[in-house]
């Protein structure tokens, strides 16, 4: 038993001798590979980021190059070896292996497609204001899997590609203007008029230096409910969107405040203000 046990351990060992040269190439083979990859990734990044326009496609560009370059790198380490006829032979004779496989890498393959569409699509830049399902916040990254997006206060969501290119996706910052309304209540009194309240926020909204006066994109006001006494005004206004935070949700609150204080200065009723 014992000498059945050394020959066959002997067998085992002549075996391990047999292929370590080949186990010793193959690794030095995939850390070339891993070299490489990364290398000519970088130089590929860096001269996609100086020649396009959008550094979103040109880092997603250059993370599928890095993963081409380690998959080559892998396979032929896996050839020198020995190892890809019976990874090959394996999966074609266990069919619900195969089956298995095959579901699991059905989503990754998918936001990888979708992935490759939005980089070349792109409905976004990076640091654009988006909103996808319920969220809402800047685009940080496209990965080969996953979109992600950093809110307003700080979380960073990963969102699935294929969840991105299905969805509605609400981009606010693209076009860099952004159109805003707000209503007005006010009550101006027996002796008032509903056309002196319209003039003074118009006259009020034409001097303000973050509301675009051109056209068409010039303020105007739309009358929505009138009383003997009171009326319900509408505000539109268009301002800057490159930065969604400062450029739209503060300009409206600024100036929803400030015409509530001149209203007040012009001795009407404190108006009510609503979005």
């Amino acid at each position: 038993m014992l000498r059945d046990l050394h020959r066959v351990l002997s067998a085992y060992w002549q075996q391990f001798l047999y292929v370590l040269p080949k186990l010793a190439l193959a690794l030095v083979l995939l850390l070339a590979a891993v070299f490489i990859a990364n290398r000519l990734s970088r130089v590929l990044g860096t001269r996609l980021r100086k020649r396009a326009h959008d550094p979103l496609l040109a880092d997603f560009l250059t993370g599928i190059s890095r993963w081409v370059f380690l998959l080559l790198g892998l396979l032929l380490a896996m050839q020198v070896v020995g190892l890809s006829g019976v990874v090959t032979g394996m999966l074609g004779a266990a069919g619900l292996s195969a089956f298995v496989v095959g579901f699991a890498f059905k989503d990754i393959a998918e936001n990888f497609l979708a992935g490759v569409i939005l980089a070349f699509n792109r409905p976004f830049h990076l640091d654009d204001t988006v909103q996808i399902r319920d969220q809402t916040g800047h685009v940080e990254a496209l990965n080969l899997r996953t979109t992600v997006i950093r809110t307003f206060d700080g979380k960073h969501v990963f969102l699935p590609n294929s969840i991105v290119l299905k969805e509605p996706l609400i981009n606010f910052t693209r076009s860099g203007d952004l159109r805003q309304d707000f209503l007005i209540s006010v009550d101006y009194g027996p002796e008032g008029r509903y056309e002196q309240v319209r003039d003074l926020a118009m006259d009020f909204l034409r001097t303000q230096p973050e509301v675009q006066q051109q056209a068409p994109r010039a303020p105007y006001l739309v009358l929505e409910k009138s009383g003997a006494t009171t009326a319900d005004i509408r505000v539109y206004f268009w301002s800057s969107s490159e930065e969604y935070r400062r450029g739209a949700l503060e300009t409206k609150s600024e100036l929803m405040q400030r015409i509530k204080n001149l209203l007040i200065d012009k001795s009407y009723s404190p108006p009510s203000l609503t979005q």
